[in-house]
């Protein structure tokens, strides 16, 4: 009875992150589509800019503290160029020089 019981928490839980049931009307359908499409293009945004996700990282198994997508990118740039902060290419030019 207990493996019983696990095996229908496991499944109930599974069942829960897939979502929504599938709504029987059309308007209901479309409705839901446009949803995930938005929830899908958040998360999307949000990876590229490295904005912090509750829904990603709840579902991923990454290490919270480590950095992903857009924010390892910034970093990175960062790290690199980091000797040139300041850095003006053209402050010894003005108009008269074009």
């Amino acid at each position: 009875m207990k493996e019983i019981r696990d095996k229908q928490k496991i499944t109930e839980e599974d069942l829960k992150d897939l979502g929504p049931e599938m709504p029987n009307e059309d308007g209901a359908k479309t409705q839901l589509l446009w949803s995930m499409i938005t929830d899908f293009i958040q998360t999307y945004k949000n990876t590229i800019s490295g904005r912090y996700d509750h829904r990603r990282a709840m579902s991923s198994n990454e290490n919270r503290f480590e950095l992903s997508g857009g924010a390892r990118i910034k970093m990175n740039f960062y790290n690199l160029y980091q000797e040139f902060e300041g850095y003006r290419a053209c402050t010894e030019y003005n108009d008269m020089h074009v």
